[in-house]
């Protein structure tokens, strides 16, 4: 047993059991690591660049409040924004407080009485159907506000069904929503080359449609972006991938000039969008942040690679596979058991630097249709970003992992999730 091994058994007081197949699962999944490291360092490069490329300086981490006029640290943030998506505009605020937030103010920015939004990736994740008003009446929804909304099941293997698009397209249809990620649906995240196939077809039927894609949990786990694939809006939180795990708080907008100038307006008023809105003195850390995501994303990518490797090997369902692309940094594990669940969440709290000692039970969260668990001691509140894992408490009970500042924490709050199952014995090895 090596040095770090031998001291997380000491420390951490973990079972030997636990210690030698976590082990012996690491070593078998050092050549996918290599492959992580690969796109990160190119990704790094291309943070780099950006910020060269816009003569980013120390004068530019100064603070504004008030209106915020003339505030060229977040001008400059939002030009290496734009550059490193590829995109002719972009929006980042610390005013906007959620990927849920952040895609609020692009549907509403974009959409008006009597248009039709679709999504062909089946349903959406559980705060944006509040957002979308028609599965849960909720007050200043989109259909509160005459916009209509349709959605194309996935098939049953959790793809998308292609096909089918088109004949879903009407002349209302105004934009379309593709959610990048899982959520809490037990489905392959989709890949670049799926939002690329969903776009061709959409904007072969009517190339006016706008193509949105929540980008939430994706940023730099692949070498390109989703703008980069015809993607007309893209959206993200600054507290998940983007913002490094330094990020206190913030979300961006990125693509057409157009859109993302009508997301200004929508965030602040008519007639002053991006003049507005003041840094409150954390431009450096949203810059900083951006420059240590492409590293973080990776050590997430490790962790989640590491969880999928322990949990396949222990016959559980796993989305993804170990060996498969990934797409973005969550890993489901379909435990099948509401008790497992909860001792995996409670696991991973216990690896957490904050409130390691905070035990998380399920409770009634707003925006969700039943009890929800979610452990995340983080050091910006909701970063996921950050270490943390969450699971409606409901069937087939599928508990999902992400994040990690470093591959070693995400590493050891794996290896207690794990020891706290085989210490409940609900779980053997």
């Amino acid at each position: 047993m090596d040095i770090a091994y031998k001291y997380i058994k000491e420390k951490f007081n973990i079972d030997d059991k636990v210690l030698e197949f976590c082990k012996n699962a690491e070593d078998s999944i050092k050549p996918i690591f290599d492959e992580i490291d690969k796109i990160a360092e190119l990704n790094q490069y291309k943070v780099l660049k950006a910020m060269q490329k816009n003569k980013l300086s120390d004068s530019h981490f100064s603070s504004t409040t008030g209106y915020g006029y003339d505030d060229v640290g977040r001008d400059t943030l939002e030009n290496i924004y734009k550059d490193v998506f590829n995109a002719e505009d972009a929006l980042v605020r610390a005013q906007i407080i959620s990927g849920t937030h952040a895609l609020t103010t692009a549907l509403f920015a974009n959409l008006r009485y009597g248009d039709e939004l679709f999504s062909p990736v089946g349903k959406p994740y559980d705060t944006l159907e509040g957002v979308i008003g028609h599965s849960r009446e909720t007050k200043g929804s989109l259909k509160e506000h005459g916009i209509r909304y349709k959605e194309l099941a996935l098939l049953e293997d959790g793809t998308v069904d292609f096909e089918n698009i088109s004949k879903n397209i009407t002349d209302k249809t105004k934009m379309v929503t593709i959610q990048r990620s899982k959520g809490y649906s037990y489905r392959p995240s989709l890949s670049l080359d799926d939002i690329k196939k969903i776009i061709d077809i959409i904007k072969s039927v009517r190339k006016d449609i706008i193509c949105m894609v929540d980008n939430c949990y994706g940023e730099f786990v692949d070498i390109i972006e989703p703008t980069e694939v015809g993607a007309d809006l893209v959206v993200g939180s600054l507290i998940k991938n983007p913002g490094g795990g330094l990020a206190p708080v913030g979300g961006y907008i990125v693509g057409k000039k157009e859109y993302v100038e009508n997301c200004a307006y929508r965030l602040t008023a008519p007639g002053l969008g991006k003049e507005v809105g003041p840094s409150l003195g954390i431009t450096g850390s949203l810059v900083q942040g951006l420059f240590l995501a492409p590293t973080v994303v990776a050590s997430s990518l490790k962790g989640a690679v590491f969880c999928s490797k322990i949990f396949d090997s222990l016959g559980y369902d796993v989305m993804p596979t170990p060996l498969e692309k990934r797409s973005d940094i969550v890993q489901a594990i379909n435990l099948k058991d509401a008790d497992k669940v909860i001792a995996f969440c409670q696991g991973i709290q216990s690896g957490s630097a904050v409130d390691s000692f905070v035990v998380p039970e399920p409770w009634d969260m707003p925006g969700y249709d039943c009890p929800v668990i979610m452990a995340a001691g983080a050091f910006v509140q909701g970063s996921s970003i950050e270490l943390s894992a969450d699971a409606p408490i409901k069937p087939p009970y599928t508990v999902y992992m992400q994040g990690g500042l470093t591959w070693y924490h995400s590493k050891i709050g794996i290896i207690l999730a794990l020891d706290k199952m085989y210490k409940n014995k609900i779980q053997a090895l």
